[in-house]
């Protein structure tokens, strides 16, 4: 998972945790062996890499835009 997060720096995502009810958004700034900085708004969070289960860029409409919501 490490490998394949690495991928998505600097990158808008969204991230979902292994619960299925949080889901966090950001640009994700460095991946180490355990977790994943993820910058949203100029404030940094850290997330446990080991409940993380899915890494998406955060999608888009046709003209570029970020679409207002975002539903798994």
């Amino acid at each position: 998972m490490k490998e394949l997060a690495k991928k998505f720096i600097d990158k808008e995502c969204v991230i979902s945790s292994f619960d299925g009810s949080h889901q966090y958004e950001g640009v994700i700034k460095e991946v180490t062996d355990g977790a994943i900085l993820v910058e949203k708004d100029g404030k940094i969070e850290v997330l446990n890499l080991d409940f993380v289960i899915r890494i998406r860029e955060y999608p888009r409409n046709k003209n570029g835009k970020k679409k207002a919501i975002v539903v798994d």
